[in-house]
C-alpha cells in the first residue's frame, strides 16, 4: 500500500539502514521547500511499516513541464516495494507534468539511462566504530603529521555559536577558496537556509552544523557537516590563503571525526572524491584513510520519450541541468 509517510515514520526508517541518507530525510524536504521547490514525500507500507521511501523534488524544465529529483533515491527494503513505489511515483509524474524522474538508488531501475551525475558517484567513508588510535594509525603519515602541527601552531576548533556573524565570514571564505581551486559555488542562500540556527532545533533527526578553525582568534577554515541517522557527511569545506602553513584544514576535520565518534556516529563521510574533477581536494580527503564507495550514479526514467529528448537538446545548446 502506497502512502505519505510522516516525518517520524521518514526519518525511523532511514536511520534504521546503514550509512544513513540525509538527503532522503524529512528535514532535506523541508529545506527544498525553502528554496521555492514542491515536495513529495512518498511510501510503501506493509503490514503498518513503512519498507520504502521517496523525497521527490519538483524541479521545472521549460514552460509547464518538470522532473523529479531523488537524490540518493529511493530508498527500500526490496524490489518488490520499490517497484510498487516507482509505480506510485509514475502516477503523480502524470498529474504534476512531470516528465521523468531523476533518481539514484542502489539498483538500476529498468529502462532508465545514464545521465549526468548529480551527487557524487564515488565517496569515502570512514569506520567510527575503530579507536582514535586506529584511526589515526590508517592516515596518511603526512595527514597526521599536519594534525600535530597545526596543534602546536595553536589552532583552536569551535562549532559555530553565532550564527549571523560567523556565516558572513564563513561565505567570505567560501569565494577565496572557490576562486582557488576552481570549483563552483551554490547561491549564498543555500548555504544559509541550510545553517539557519531555527532549522537545527533539537527535535530535528538532521542537523546541519558550521565548524571554525581559529589562529590568533582569526577564523582561517570553516566546514559544514551534517549528522543523521548513524552517519556525520562532510558536505564543504574551505580556508583563507593565508596562513594556509597552520594545516589547519587538517586539524578541522579531525576534530570533528572524533566529536561525530563521541557523539555515537558509526561512519564518517567524506562526501565525494574523484581524482580527476577534485584532485586536490579528493588528495586531501585521502589522507584520513577510509573505504571507498562506489554508487550506481544518475538514471533518467523517461515518461515523455518526444518531451525528454527536447530537454536533452536544450540541455545541449543552454547547458540545463
Amino acid at each position: 500500500m502506497t502512502t505519505i509517510p510522516t516525518k517520524q515514520q521518514i526519518n525511523n526508517f532511514l536511520k534504521n539502514k546503514k550509512h544513513s541518507q540525509f538527503l532522503q530525510s524529512f528535514e532535506w524536504g523541508e529545506i527544498q521547500e525553502k528554496f521555492g521547490y514542491d515536495i513529495f514525500k512518498i511510501g510503501v507500507e506493509k503490514n503498518n511499516e513503512l519498507v520504502a521511501v521517496a523525497l521527490l523534488i519538483k524541479k521545472k524544465i521549460f514552460f509547464d513541464k518538470y522532473y523529479f529529483s531523488c537524490p540518493y533515491g529511493p530508498i527500500y527494503n526490496n524490489n518488490d516495494t520499490f517497484l510498487e513505489l516507482l509505480d506510485e511515483i509514475k502516477k503523480i509524474s502524470k498529474k504534476e507534468k512531470v516528465i521523468f524522474l531523476r533518481a539514484e538508488s542502489a539498483n538500476k531501475i529498468k529502462n532508465s539511462i545514464k545521465t549526468i551525475d548529480v551527487q557524487p558517484k564515488k565517496t569515502l567513508v570512514l569506520n567510527l566504530i575503530k579507536s582514535e588510535e586506529q584511526l589515526l594509525k590508517e592516515m596518511k603519515q603526512k595527514t597526521r603529521y599536519n594534525i600535530r602541527l597545526a596543534k602546536r601552531k595553536g589552532v583552536k576548533i569551535s562549532m559555530s555559536k553565532n550564527f549571523e556573524s560567523d556565516f558572513e565570514k564563513f561565505w567570505n571564505i567560501m569565494k577565496i577558496t572557490s576562486k582557488r581551486n576552481k570549483f563552483g559555488l551554490h547561491p549564498k542562500n543555500y548555504y544559509k537556509q541550510m545553517l539557519n540556527i531555527k532549522f537545527n532545533k533539537e527535535n530535528n533527526d538532521l542537523k546541519i552544523k558550521l565548524f571554525l578553525a581559529k589562529y590568533n582568534n582569526k577564523i582561517i577554515a570553516v566546514d559544514i557537516v551534517s549528522f543523521f541517522g548513524d552517519t556525520a557527511t562532510y558536505l564543504h569545506g574551505a580556508s583563507l590563503n593565508e596562513f594556509r602553513n597552520t594545516m589547519a584544514p587538517n586539524l578541522l576535520q579531525w576534530e570533528v571525526i572524533k566529536l561525530s565518534k563521541t557523539q555515537g556516529y558509526k561512519y564518517y563521510d567524506f562526501y565525494g572524491i574523484d581524482e580527476k574533477k577534485w584532485p586536490g581536494v579528493t588528495k586531501f580527503k585521502k589522507g584520513f584513510g577510509g573505504n571507498e564507495i562506489n554508487y550506481l550514479g544518475t538514471y533518467d526514467l523517461i515518461y515523455n520519450k518526444f518531451l525528454y529528448n527536447i530537454y536533452i537538446l536544450l540541455r545541449k545548446i543552454k547547458r540545463i541541468f
